[in-house]
């Protein structure tokens, strides 16, 4: 059963950074062979939510207030332990992060930068294409915007 905590950067442990990281390294640079410093300086303006099976990180998103990476609010470094592929978990951290940030910052406007793959994936949370595709560190992106 997965249990969700959501927190400002300030509040999470150090156990709690270590694990979004070691994660977030773990599918983003290691499996992905993408080599970008994940450690952007964006983190301790973001509010962090973990999905978590125990002690187990098992789902993770940045949720970023408007104007620190785009104009609106957005959801980023959305990821799953490898381990939970398939079990509908991305979903369920796609509903979770869209319910925090209206809860955060009320309606509006919520951008994210895609990777080009997962298009349809995102298509499912109201996200719609918004601008033409592009390079990020080697990997195709597009920007989405859910209204």
């Amino acid at each position: 059963m997965i249990a969700w905590r959501c927190a400002r950067f300030d509040e999470l442990s150090a156990r709690e950074v270590y694990e979004l990281m070691r994660l977030r390294s773990e599918v983003f640079v290691v499996e992905q062979r993408c080599v970008y410093l994940d450690a952007d300086g964006a983190d301790p303006g973001c509010w962090h939510l973990m999905g978590e099976d125990g002690d187990e990180l098992q789902a993770y998103a940045r949720l970023v207030p408007a104007g620190l990476k785009f104009a609106e609010a957005s959801i980023g470094r959305v990821v799953c332990d490898p381990s939970t592929r398939g079990t509908g978990l991305g979903h369920a951290l796609m509903r979770e992060a869209v319910e925090r940030v209206r809860a955060l910052w009320g309606p509006g406007p919520i951008r994210i930068g895609a990777q080009a793959h997962l298009e349809g994936f995102y298509r499912q949370h109201g996200f719609l294409p918004d601008g033409a595709p592009y390079d990020e560190d080697g990997i195709p992106h597009i920007e989405m915007l859910r209204p």
